[in-house]
């Protein structure tokens, strides 16, 4: 819910009220301020001079903290991805007054009317940022992929490059990104159906004005940001192999959804009248869905929320890392201004390409940032959930009193939980109901003051 037209400002006051609720930071202290201030005008040193390969970057058309940049070659039947990744701990001394508001904040935090950075702006979206305005530190990862779409790591080097152009989603054309760029995307996704990943990117959820009403839509995503995905996907398995071989590392792990949670999703499937064939698995029914249809955006949705969230695990010689969705070890290296898990994963893969031990500040981070990143994961969950509460509330604002359709989708110690038939919510009523029952409710408030909206069942 990163995106959020706002007619009237109708939701204005409620989101500031849930920056208050959750205390998302709105300022950094004078002190980091300063440091970044400083840390901005330091000179790359430990830098080879890479400006003359052509590097570009693709993002929404507003981003300006841009944590990548890349280009594509080929050797042999094999793709070279060079990825750029911003270098921060470049200006970010290890233990300084800028570290330690970062180990606080965790993560960058996302709400409609703007973000909470992990990192002041001078650097986030100055210094460090990839833009094309000037030369810029990074460490460049060189990944191979074959033609069965496996990825390794091939070298991790600190370099100076030079983005080509600023490329946004909306207005990318092919002529625009390195030629090989769709044939990357589709070995990587070869290789993920082969796989039986289940990994989906829903699109983000928007409220927009319709004949003076609110209502909820997506956001559709362009094949561009799909594709564009496939490269942070390559990397961040490449580096959590490199990490494996050398017995390091902090880990990305997520299980998979337990029966009751694909029960669940089945019936949420049914109510929106998707066919979910009996013997098809949640992973294969995933990627038959298409996130331009409606019901089956929504449905992506449903997904994300079903299961245990993804958690960070630091490397453990008794288990084997494993995220579900994407079905092998998996690791977040690919974005450093926003996550401060990236900028010790990307540390280690440094040490390890340059065949030197892993630093032992970076060793000794990998079991503390599994809490901090939880942290900090919890605090965005709430405030996503909370956002849709709110827009929800305001897209029923008015029908008090009205009987919807719906059907109850699970049942556990805090009631029934019901999706409406005709609207993309899903809220609570008293147990009344078993999963499975349609049902008609009727809307006992739904105050933006008061979120979320309430439902009883219609006698």
């Amino acid at each position: 819910m990163k995106t959020l037209v706002d007619p009237d400002r109708r939701l204005a006051r409620g989101v500031a009220d849930i920056r208050r609720r959750y205390q998302t930071p709105e300022a950094f202290p004078a002190e980091v301020l300063a440091a970044a201030e400083e840390a901005a005008r330091r000179a790359p040193t430990a830098h080879v001079d890479r400006t003359a390969w052509p590097f570009v970057t693709l993002d929404p058309a507003t981003s300006t903290d841009l944590d990548q940049a890349f280009t594509i070659e080929r050797r042999g039947e094999d793709l070279l991805l060079h990825y750029a990744i911003a270098d921060v701990a470049w200006f970010v001394d290890e233990g300084g007054v800028i570290d330690a508001e970062a180990w606080r904040r965790g993560a960058t935090l996302y709400l409609p009317d703007g973000k909470a950075g992990l990192y002041p702006p001078i650097l986030s979206e100055g210094a460090a940022s990839l833009l094309p305005s000037g030369p810029r530190p990074a460490l460049v990862l060189t990944v191979a992929v074959d033609r069965a779409g496996e990825a390794r790591l091939e070298g991790v080097e600190r370099a100076l490059i030079r983005s080509r152009a600023k490329l946004a989603y909306e207005t990318v054309q092919p002529a625009d990104l390195p030629p090989d760029f769709e044939e990357f995307s589709r070995r990587i996704k070869a290789a993920e159906a082969r796989r039986g990943a289940s990994r989906v990117d829903p699109p983000e959820q928007e409220v927009a004005a319709d004949n003076g009403r609110l209502r909820l839509q997506f956001r559709p995503r362009a094949p561009a940001e799909d594709r564009n995905a496939t490269l942070s996907l390559a990397a961040n398995l490449a580096v959590a192999d490199c990490m494996l071989a050398h017995k390091t590392g902090l880990f990305r792990v997520m299980p998979e959804p337990d029966p009751r949670a694909v029960a669940r999703l089945r019936r949420s499937a049914a109510v929106l009248k998707l066919r979910w064939p009996p013997m098809a698995s949640l992973a294969q029914f995933e990627r038959t869905l298409d996130p331009a249809v409606p019901e089956q955006a929504a449905f992506m949705l449903a997904v994300r929320r079903a299961g245990e969230p993804a958690a960070y695990a630091p490397y453990d010689p008794e288990t084997t890392p494993w995220q579900a969705a994407i079905a092998a070890p998996y690791a977040h290296a690919t974005a450093p201004l926003r996550r401060l898990a990236d900028r010790y994963v990307l540390m280690a893969v440094l040490a390890i390409s340059a065949g030197q031990p892993v630093p032992d500040s970076v060793a000794q981070a990998f079991p503390r940032l599994p809490a901090v990143m939880a942290h900090a994961s919890s605090q965005a969950g709430q405030i996503e959930r909370a956002v849709i509460d709110l827009a929800e509330t305001i897209l029923l604002s008015g029908r008090e009193g009205e009987v919807l359709d719906a059907v109850v989708i699970d049942v556990d110690e805090r009631g029934a939980r019901i999706q409406l038939c005709d609207l993309p919510i899903v809220a609570r009523v008293a147990p009344a109901a078993t999963p499975g029952d349609a049902i008609t409710v009727r809307v006992v408030s739904a105050d933006p003051d008061h979120s979320p909206a309430t439902f009883a069942l219609a006698r």
